[in-house]
């Protein structure tokens, strides 16, 4: 090749690479390198020690620093990119470590819902996103309408475990994925934190209710530090 094609070449790889979303250097993936090995430190050793009871949970790491900053960037800052990097790694870890045994031949991944009004004020539901990037990763099935938000909530964050419970009643109902046929369907569900559960155990009944079964919860991020 001659050096100026190859010069040229390299300005234009310059040009074309983006900037990370979460501290703007060019990188030529989501992330750049810093920030993902920054990131990387959230992950914990034992993503299945929630995997319990009455709804296990597998989490991929701890929300606090650098994950917490992530899935704000990524939900109020318009940067659904990060979700992609995000749903592979904890696809990877479910593959490494997923509680046995899991029949996933009915093994179906349902993210946890946003209201319309809010999905359409945000533009995409982070948990939808996250779950894409999961299924492309394990080879699992998702389906994006298996539950819906009827009701539009207040924030959780700040309430109290009772006042969780109250806020989240009658939020959620049957999807049209499921309106019609469910029969043998295992429910993997998928959300980017976990904090009490309200939410996840709200989703969790409205399925159960139906005859479908919920295997457990799939969490980018779990504030409970016992891992």
């Amino acid at each position: 090749m001659p050096i100026w094609t190859k010069n040229l070449t390299e300005l234009l790889n310059i040009f074309l690479q983006s900037h990370c979303p979460l501290c703007q250097r060019s990188t030529p993936s989501e992330l750049c390198q810093n920030c993902e090995r920054q990131l990387r430190k959230c992950h914990i050793s034992d993503p299945s020690s929630q995997w319990q009871e009455p709804l296990p949970v597998f989490s991929w790491g701890i929300y606090g620093g650098s994950l917490k900053r992530a899935i704000a960037v990524m939900k109020y800052e318009n940067k659904p990119q990060i979700a992609r990097p995000l749903g592979q790694w904890l696809g990877e870890a479910w593959l490494l470590n997923s509680p046995r045994p899991v029949d996933t031949k009915r093994l179906v991944v349902v993210p946890i819902p946003l209201h319309a009004s809010k999905q359409k004020q945000r533009g995409y539901n982070q948990a939808a996103l996250i779950a894409r990037s999961f299924c492309n990763t394990t080879g699992l099935k998702v389906k994006l309408n298996g539950i819906e938000r009827v009701r539009e909530t207040k924030a959780q964050f700040g309430l109290s475990a009772s006042e969780r419970e109250k806020n989240l009643a009658a939020a959620f109902t049957v999807g049209q994925g499921f309106r019609h046929q469910h029969q043998d369907a295992s429910v993997l569900l998928v959300d980017d934190i976990y904090t009490t559960g309200a939410t996840a155990a709200a989703a969790a009944q409205t399925l159960r209710q139906c005859g479908i079964t919920v295997l457990g919860l799939v969490a980018l991020a779990t504030t409970i530090k016992n891992t």
